[in-house]
């Protein structure tokens, strides 16, 4: 048994300069850190990110952490993950998570993992196969690079409608995936700075999650660009997060229609839109390709692609009721799974196997202000995830989970010999 002594919360900040939470627990025998990040594109089925008053400010739920939270599991073995976890969800009582906030629930729960992990003295990934019941051999899930960035991850204007242009290298390892990621960025680079001069060297924008963010608008040019810069290496796919609840419109005409590329597109319109996209490069998922609750769209799209991921986010916001959902109305065949959209270890790793349980795609992911924490790394090798996005190898808070996918890797090679 390995008891915490201490727990304490404090702000930090995250990769847009945003407030969020650090926790840092103590046992009685280390001290573990970890911290969560935030959302720009969030689903309305999400658990509550507490902020202040002022709409930035995390001191109330910090005060929660350590008023409310530290005070109740002070003396509880880091290795009852569950109980912990059931213990926040109690002391909190709402649907959502927000009287305590989820994100001070889930910094809590982060940190209580890792000393899990310490305690048994094995690393986090293998603590979390075992929390998971993941017996399987363990693997590192292919990386999808978001290199090219739109939607609400980008502030200027003119800027792409569709969310995230990502490169899914199918290389045996994460290091050649890295080289061949970071091959195709600097060319894309070069592209960008040649085709819009008034970008200047070195001064190209970028999204929130290190993308490129060009002045166009066109998913057809995003895509041409990437095909470009892509000539010459094998087995790269490309992956799309539309985000359309950004773009849908419920008061325009009967049903509502989806604003995309200046067009008002119907539910057939933007799935003709989408296939043609499909028939023309090498797609492998779309990701919240149909507003959050535009369940008869994801269920026409599924029916139609069939051979195509169908990456269900905002639809499914990590909650396994909502995955149950998806699943009896056949609204996808992959789940996007993101810890702060649930708010505790234990829930996520619910809807994770709940997805596998359907026979689906899971893919990881980060959220747009992120921290330097690398946990999500270890959640993607430890549950048998297919895929993690993690952003672009461009921004510090991005490639530390490649890192440590870097990291894994070598130590599963050396297990395996």
């Amino acid at each position: 048994m390995v008891k915490i002594k201490e727990i304490i919360a404090r702000e930090i900040k995250d990769s847009r300069g945003k407030p969020t939470i650090e926790v840092e627990l103590e046992t009685d025998r280390e001290t573990y850190v970890d911290s969560v990040p935030s959302g720009a594109s969030t689903g309305e089925g999400e658990a509550l990110e507490l902020r202040d008053a002022d709409g930035r400010g995390v001191s109330t739920a910090i005060k929660n952490i350590n008023e409310i939270i530290a005070p109740k599991l002070k003396g509880k073995d880091v290795l009852n993950q569950q109980d912990i976890d059931k213990t926040m969800i109690a002391l909190d009582g709402t649907e959502n998570k927000s009287k305590l906030g989820a994100n001070a629930i889930l910094a809590v729960s982060l940190a209580v993992c890792r000393a899990g992990a310490g305690a048994e003295k094995i690393p986090l990934y293998k603590h979390l196969a075992d929390l998971a019941g993941n017996n399987s051999a363990l693997f590192i899930p292919l990386p999808m690079f978001n290199i090219l960035n739109g939607g609400r991850h980008v502030h200027k204007e003119p800027h792409l409608d569709i969310q995230e242009f990502m490169v899914v290298p199918h290389k045996k390892t994460i290091a050649e995936n890295l080289v061949v990621c970071n091959k195709i960025f600097n060319k894309l680079k070069t592209e960008i700075e040649k085709d819009f001069p008034s970008a200047g060297s070195g001064q190209v924008e970028l999204g929130d999650e290190g993308g490129f963010a060009p002045p166009i608008d066109s998913a057809e040019r995003a895509l041409f660009l990437l095909r470009g810069v892509s000539e010459g290496e094998s087995d790269i796919k490309f992956a799309l997060d539309s985000a359309a609840s950004e773009f849908y419109n419920p008061s325009v005409g009967l049903g509502g229609k989806y604003i995309l590329e200046k067009n008002e597109l119907t539910r057939s319109q933007l799935i003709k839109f989408y296939k043609n996209l499909s028939d023309e490069f090498p797609i492998i998922s779309f990701e919240d390709p149909f507003a959050e609750e535009d369940w008869e769209g994801f269920k026409e799209f599924t029916s139609e692609m069939q051979g195509e991921i169908i990456i269900a986010d905002d639809l499914t916001t990590t909650n396994i009721k909502r995955i149950k959902e998806a699943h009896n109305k056949q609204a996808c065949n992959g789940v996007l799974i993101k810890l702060n959209q649930i708010g505790t270890v234990t829930e996520t790793l619910e809807a994770i196997n709940m997805t596998k349980s359907f026979g689906w795609k899971v893919a990881v992911s980060h959220r747009s202000g992120e921290t330097m924490d690398d946990f999500i790394a270890d959640l993607a090798v430890g549950t048998g995830a297919d895929f993690l996005k993690a952003g672009s190898p461009a921004k510090p808070e991005r490639m530390v989970k490649y890192q440590r996918l870097l990291k894994i890797e070598d130590e599963l090679l050396i297990a395996r010999k």
